[in-house]
């Protein structure tokens, strides 16, 4: 069972995507799993074959659980017999099985328990993902055309789970939440330190290279936000990385993590990976792609747990700054308010209006001190002073 953040402590295996014998991929979905954040999907980190699974769906267990077994492909048995029956296994699971359907964690629970069959489903979301809605009003237009139907819901292979707008799992997702920041102003001494950036040279860039790119590759400012947030990262490298077993370890790549508001409450941060190297089509994508995942019920757990700095935004809030408490185990995390006109001393001497944003830094006291934060916030000003460079 995996660790998808500091607030989870257990997790409950709700179905096996893949089967023993099955053949898997790094990166391959494996196994949905419901923590208080919502069912998540779990990838595998390693290439080989599915030996045998050890928990049953229905089974809550702590993190750090093994689930299953999954035998390398540097660890297989050199016998003649064991690689047979491994091509047989595996040939077998791919003729008897049909492509599985994309479909949210959330509406494949929600089909079992309204006795709704999912091959009739058409998917409206992400890529033609069956979701929530679609389940919902397919099960509002069996009953009423199949004569006989009884209204009684079938009965689910495991226990149902609550949709994530449910008030009892925005409740169980606000402890979460409540434990892991209060255990965050426990045990890391915070800094914070803050500083006002002029947004009209980005802002201009932005204006300028939109009206040369279709209308769904458009850039918003979070993206170019997020990706000055990452190549400040690469500048000063002691804020991207987890306090982990009493010392800083410095991350090898830069993970960000986006926090997003779910619809009915509740918080999560998915991360968007390797952000200092993407462009910024490729990361204004991404962050559409990960809000339309978080709020159907999709998201990966890697997306989860490989956060390395977390970037929380309220500037859609008309929120003026933001100074937020650390994601423990990581280090730092960067804030941004309102981008809105504000008087401004230009070049020329002359007082002005120009946009502005606030950004904040919470940092890590154990990890970095005001001299490091200070010299990042100077360096987001840079990146965001040449959006050409973004």
């Amino acid at each position: 069972m995996p660790s998808l953040g500091a607030d989870m402590e257990a997790g409950t295996l709700v179905e096996w995507v893949k089967h023993p014998g099955d053949a898997v991929r790094r990166g391959d979905i494996v196994a949905v799993v419901d923590t208080q954040k919502g069912a998540i999907e779990i990838e595998v980190f390693e290439d080989g074959v599915l030996e045998r699974t050890v928990v049953e769906p229905g089974t809550k267990v702590p993190v750090g659980t093994v689930l299953a077994v999954v035998r390398g492909a540097k660890d297989k048995a050199t016998t003649e017999e064991s690689v047979a029956r491994d091509e047989v296994a595996t040939a077998a699971t791919t003729t008897e099985r049909p492509a599985r359907r994309r479909v949210t964690p959330v509406a494949r629970k929600l089909a079992a328990d309204l006795g709704v069959d999912i091959d009739r489903v058409q998917g409206t979301g992400s890529e033609g993902a069956i979701t929530r809605e679609d389940i919902e009003r397919a099960a509002a237009q069996q009953a009423p055309s199949e004569p006989g139907r009884t209204a009684v819901p079938a009965a689910p292979a495991a226990p149902a789970l609550p949709v994530p707008t449910s008030p009892d799992r925005i409740a169980a997702m606000r402890s979460a939440i409540a434990a892991a920041m209060a255990r965050s102003k426990r045990e890391i001494p915070h800094y914070y330190l803050s500083t006002t950036v002029d947004m009209s040279a980005s802002l201009t860039w932005m204006r300028a290279e939109n009206e040369r790119r279709p209308v769904a590759d458009r850039l918003l400012p979070a993206a170019l936000l997020v990706k000055a947030v990452g190549l400040a990262l690469r500048d000063v490298p002691e804020l991207n990385g987890h306090w982990i077993d009493g010392r800083l370890r410095q991350a090898a790549g830069i993970h960000i993590g986006t926090a997003i508001s779910l619809r009915g409450g509740g918080l999560v941060a998915p991360a968007l990976h390797d952000v200092d190297a993407m462009d910024l089509t490729t990361l204004m994508r991404g962050l559409q792609d990960l809000v339309a995942r978080a709020r159907s019920g999709t998201l990966r757990s890697s997306e989860l747990a490989d956060a390395t700095i977390t970037v929380t935004n309220l500037g859609d809030r008309g929120v003026d700054a933001t100074f937020g408490i650390i994601y423990p185990p990581q280090v730092a995390l960067v804030g941004f308010g309102v981008i809105a006109p504000r008087p401004w001393v230009g070049p020329s001497g002359q007082l002005e209006a120009r946009p502005v944003v606030t950004a904040t830094l919470s940092g890590d006291h154990r990890a970095t001190d005001g001299h490091r934060g200070g010299r990042f916030l100077t360096a987001l000003n840079t990146w965001l002073q040449a959006p050409e460079k973004l």
